[in-house]
């Protein structure tokens, strides 16, 4: 019993030291530890910022229509009058939510697929390959919209159309790997033991592609975003008095000659430093995923 305590306690001391190591390895890179400080801040002043600063976002006020910055409105407001800050904190919520759960349904989805492809191989992994390159040809931005005017633009349709056109580089890549994975030993012992083909994926190919899944994860977070904005931009965003940071970009650019920076600046910030400090940590979740690969060979 004592040896097996001990063999317990090493087995869970050798755990620690590797996640200690691995992120020690996240932490070295200090601008993906930056931008991970960065995005807590985001997460707390869209969520936390409306409950201490409290604004009206739900019905106009047009005698507050287009008013520049000052101390009662410290961005001014819009030419509807909401106040600029408090829609940059609502505007970010929409945005937010859609872009993970964009980076949630299209990475899990891609995964799978990139995973029965590479294990099954064959006929299977011809059809969904074509699958692939047929979605890639097409141009994302433009599906997208399409998909989100067919079925109307609310939010979780437009999460569902930008997840639809982002899950095939995410297949990819899995399936590149999982290539390679379904010839190992374990596998291949698996596979003599009987075991079905989507026990094996559950078991032995998703498990062992994590770390590519989790970044490319990361990366599709800010392509969301992007595609999201773009969407907004367009007009198929969130309808009033909802609001997301492209719509407000929208808005920004219809007056952009009125000399109203306060219109278009403060949302476009939002979306291209949020976007870069997503794409950081995902550089920095890389480092982590590159020692992993290199301690499993």
């Amino acid at each position: 019993m004592a040896d097996a305590s001990v063999g317990v306690q090493t087995i869970g001391w050798a755990r620690w030291r590797k996640w200690r190591q691995d992120i020690g390895v996240f932490v070295s890179n200090r601008a993906a530890l930056v931008s991970l400080a960065f995005l807590v801040l985001i997460i707390l002043f869209c969520y936390v910022g409306p409950l201490i600063y409290r604004t009206n976002q739900t019905t106009a006020t047009l005698l507050n229509a287009s008013l520049p910055p000052s101390s009662q409105f410290p961005l001014g407001t819009d030419p509807e009058g909401f106040d600029v800050l408090g829609r940059l904190m609502v505007g970010g919520q929409s945005t937010l939510e859609v872009a993970f759960a964009v980076a949630v349904i299209s990475t899990a989805f891609g995964a799978l697929i990139g995973a029965l492809a590479g294990y099954i191989g064959g006929a299977v992994d011809s059809f969904l390959m074509r699958l692939v390159d047929t979605m890639l040809a097409i141009p994302f931005l433009f599906l997208a919209v399409l998909i989100a005017v067919l079925l109307s633009p609310t939010l979780p349709i437009v999460a569902l159309a930008i997840a639809a056109v982002s899950w095939p580089s995410t297949a990819r890549i899995v399936r590149s790997e999982a290539l390679t994975i379904r010839t190992r030993d374990y596998v291949t012992a698996a596979t003599g033991f009987g075991s079905w083909h989507l026990q094996l994926v559950g078991r032995h190919i998703l498990p062992n592609t994590i770390g590519s899944i989790v970044v490319n994860a990361t990366l599709k977070l800010a392509t969301a975003i992007l595609l999201f904005s773009a969407v907004s931009f367009l007009g198929l965003g969130p309808p009033p008095p909802a609001t997301s940071w492209g719509a407000m970009a929208t808005v920004g650019v219809q007056h952009l000659y009125d000399n109203n920076w306060w219109l278009l600046w403060p949302a476009a910030a939002a979306i291209g430093l949020t976007v870069i400090a997503v794409t950081l940590v995902g550089d920095g979740l890389y480092d982590v995923a590159a020692r992993l690969s290199r301690d499993a060979k």
